[in-house]
């Protein structure tokens, strides 16, 4: 089995705006090392640290963007975010909601913060992750899954250590509530001082940690403070999360999808023909039509 060892701790870079309503730090791909290939299937990570917005009458967000190839994963953690895409999904999601959008064959797709939330302001924190596809799935149709918080599936830690939500996956046969295409761990660790969370996952799998709230430890050991990310080693399978402080951790492990990667702006395909034809079909108008 082994011990699966931190790789790198990766402070947040410089943040930039995605739109007006999106203030990120960008992990994956990064200057850090974390290639798209580094973390696959996980192939973009963008976290909006806790940021104060002011109040507006006019929502901020993103317009109107097609995607395909892959999923969109929007974790609201302060705050409140609303999305619609062309193929009818949507809604709003709030503090401990998932909004999982498998782009697929083509969306287009919008997101801002919720009208409410905007008119009144404040802490704002959320997590987007993109999720490649397998070639084989690229171009399945378009799906949309929303995971209110209250119907998480959730290990409960004993002793009152905090909770695991598994939003996909499965961690000590609890079920991820969401559907996947490959084999990915999504968990939201909630842990109370001092508790120590033990995790397993293969050694190939892709895996990294990113710390929401708090501070912990990895393998006792390895400090990670707010707002970084622990890259870990594809070696070994075990490792624990010993919170220094009450946390909030977000654990990603995946079983690299190993195909070739082409992406241009909001496309990723297998090969550069495919992202042409990503684009011819875009400007024909064949993702639909979101005003």
């Amino acid at each position: 089995m082994g011990t699966k060892n931190v790789e790198k701790v990766i402070a947040p870079s410089q943040p930039h705006f995605v739109g007006d309503g999106f203030r990120v730090h960008n992990f994956i791909p990064s200057a850090q090392g974390l290639s798209m290939q580094r973390m696959d299937p996980f192939i973009m990570l963008d976290y909006n640290s806790k940021f104060n917005f002011a109040p507006s009458d006019i929502p901020k967000g993103v317009g109107v963007h097609p995607h395909r190839g892959f999923e969109t994963v929007t974790i609201a953690y302060q705050g409140k975010i609303a999305h619609h895409d062309s193929s009818g999904g949507g809604g709003i999601i709030g503090e401990g909601d998932v909004q999982w959008m498998t782009a697929a064959s083509g969306v287009l797709h919008k997101e801002y913060h919720e009208e409410n939330f905007s008119k009144t302001g404040g802490l704002f924190q959320m997590v987007q992750l993109w999720v490649n596809l397998p070639a084989k799935d690229k171009m399945s149709t378009p799906k949309y899954q929303a995971l209110d918080n209250k119907n998480i599936n959730r290990y409960v830690l004993p002793d009152i250590g905090g909770e695991i939500e598994v939003i996909a996956g499965s961690y000590k046969g609890v079920k991820g509530s969401a559907s996947t295409f490959s084999s990915i761990n999504m968990l939201n660790a909630k842990l109370k001082e001092g508790t120590i969370a033990d995790f397993s996952f293969p050694a190939d799998f892709n895996t990294a940690v990113l710390v929401i709230e708090g501070s912990i430890f990895i393998n006792e050991t390895i400090e990670v403070p707010t707002d970084n990310l622990a890259l870990l080693a594809n070696e070994g399978e075990n490792f624990t999360i010993e919170a220094s402080e009450n946390a909030i951790v977000l654990v990603l492990s995946g079983e690299p999808i190993k195909e070739p990667i082409a992406n241009q702006g909001p496309f990723v395909m297998n090969t550069r023909e495919e992202l042409a034809q990503a684009n011819s079909d875009f400007r024909a108008g064949k993702f639909g039509y979101l005003a």
